[in-house]
């Protein structure tokens, strides 16, 4: 193995971070992203709509389903930021990935907060969502980053390789 291979950003703190060249987090993080992007597009149209009861309470909703979601989302991504070396660049992108995605969960809880007294759509709410979704934004950003540049939680370039070797054709 080379030094490259054995790289401890590169395996999985435990079996529940995902297997080696396949980490849970990337997966996860859907649940909350999906769930946020439709509340603010129930947000939308409740804001259009002549009875905004229905879209009220689907956004607030899904804004519970994404901070449920985004539990397992950060668990999963604490168990890659475990493997990333200290002091290095992944390591401070990492910290403020994870930062990011905090301020955005805390918004975002916020959020169902200011919603659970009313079946309106309050405006607050929807720039608190338009907000929190560019700033989540940002963080994956930085999380592709972690991953497609520095390359944590990814298989080692050689082990890539393997996907590009060339079929012998069949006779």
């Amino acid at each position: 193995m080379t030094d490259q291979e054995t790289r401890p950003d590169k395996r999985p703190l435990t079996p529940l971070a995902g297997p080696y060249g396949h980490p849970f987090h990337p997966i996860a993080v859907t649940i909350p992203i999906g769930a946020w992007i439709a509340s603010f597009v129930f947000d939308i149209i409740g804001l259009i709509v002549a009875d905004p009861t229905p879209y009220a309470v689907g956004s607030r909703v899904l804004i519970g389903i994404g901070l449920i979601g985004s539990v397992l989302a950060i668990g999963l991504g604490i168990l890659d930021y475990m493997r990333i070396p200290d002091r290095t660049r992944s390591s401070s992108t990492a910290t403020i990935h994870m930062g990011l995605n905090f301020v955005v969960c805390g918004a975002y809880l916020f959020q169902l907060f200011l919603r659970t007294s009313t079946d309106d759509i309050p405006i607050a709410g929807v720039i608190f969502s338009a907000v929190s979704l560019l700033v989540l934004s940002l963080s994956g950003w930085l999380g592709g980053k972690l991953a497609y540049r520095y390359g944590v939680r990814v298989a080692h370039e050689s082990k890539q390789a393997e996907g590009y070797v060339l079929r012998r054709a069949r006779r």
